[in-house]
């Protein structure tokens, strides 16, 4: 879990997802020469942050976004939400201005609902503030700001230690409106002929999908994929044994719009483990979904 705690820690709202896209690419080049196979790295000013490895010759291409949720200080000490972060009266903020770092307290006007901070000194307008990094790990959990979707991260950069044919895509602006996807899945698809998908992202512990009993395969939440493809997928997961749980939603979503209104043939599938406490700094995961969630996608990754 030391490489969890690393992406937790790392500060990447939506539209400055830099530093996470060095410390991925720097893991890349320290880690790759451990991986049964070497990928082609594709990360340059055509794809903004957003990382391409290429392994093999791909079927399949996994998207993980790295950007998280957070806050933007406005004016007169306000605060706009970066996507949509719980804000509870209290919760610790950081971040750092062109004054130095900052440690804040989030707050909230009662009359009005807007929200604030409670600092020593005014905050540079357009500086974003992130939730406190408290990674709890336990035998059986982890909890920390930011698993969603930093555990899709390390879920992918886990399958690339064994991974042999495939293309495993790190996306920026998910939580706040998205963007990346469109000119990655372009470029995908266009250079590798690649047009069926996995998001490695983290989905909501709700009345029907429950902590511990696997990794969710999404049937659909506010978008319907294409039945036949996830049929194969679900025929997969239940011929491995691992275990997995069915999820239907209708709302939310994920970096899977983006290829459902992509102007090419894309099949994508939503496969994440479960988190409760969602978009809070105490967003809690069991560790027998994490162990799940990385077991279906390598198997999934040589069947598809």
């Amino acid at each position: 879990m030391q490489l969890l705690r690393s992406l937790c820690r790392i500060q990447a709202p939506s539209g400055n997802e830099s530093a996470l896209t060095r410390f991925v690419l720097d893991y890349v080049r320290q880690h790759q020469g451990t991986w049964r196979h070497q990928p082609q790295v594709v990360a340059d000013d055509r794809f903004q942050d957003c990382i391409v490895l290429v392994f093999g010759q791909p079927r399949t291409a996994v998207f993980a976004h790295l950007d998280s949720i957070g806050f933007t200080v406005r004016y007169g000490r306000q605060l706009v939400r970066i996507g949509g972060p719980q804000a509870e009266a209290g919760y610790r903020l950081v971040g750092e201005d062109s004054q130095g770092q900052i440690d804040c307290t989030l707050t909230i006007d009662d009359e009005t609902g807007e929200l604030g901070y409670a600092f020593h000194r005014d905050i540079d307008r357009g500086t974003e503030l992130t939730f406190y990094c408290d990674f709890r790990e336990t035998d059986t959990t982890v909890q920390s700001c930011y698993l969603d979707n930093r555990l899709g991260v390390w879920n992918a950069l886990r399958l690339c230690e064994t991974l042999e044919h495939g293309v495993v895509a790190f996306s920026c602006w998910e939580e706040h409106g998205g963007g990346s996807v469109a000119y990655l899945a372009k470029y995908i698809f266009e250079k590798y002929g690649v047009r069926q998908a996995l998001i490695s992202d983290i989905t909501w512990v709700t009345e029907g999908v429950h902590a511990g009993q696997g990794c969710a395969i999404s049937l659909r939440d506010s978008l319907i994929p294409r039945r036949a493809y996830v049929d194969r997928i679900r025929a997969i997961a239940a011929a491995s044994g691992i275990p997995h749980q069915l999820e239907v939603e209708g709302s939310g979503g994920s970096d899977a719009k983006e290829l459902q209104h992509a102007a090419a043939p894309w099949d994508w599938c939503f496969v994440g483990a479960p988190e409760d406490h969602v978009h809070s700094p105490d967003e809690l995961v069991d560790k027998r979904d994490i162990t799940s969630m990385l077991a279906l996608y390598q198997v999934l990754m040589q069947e598809l």
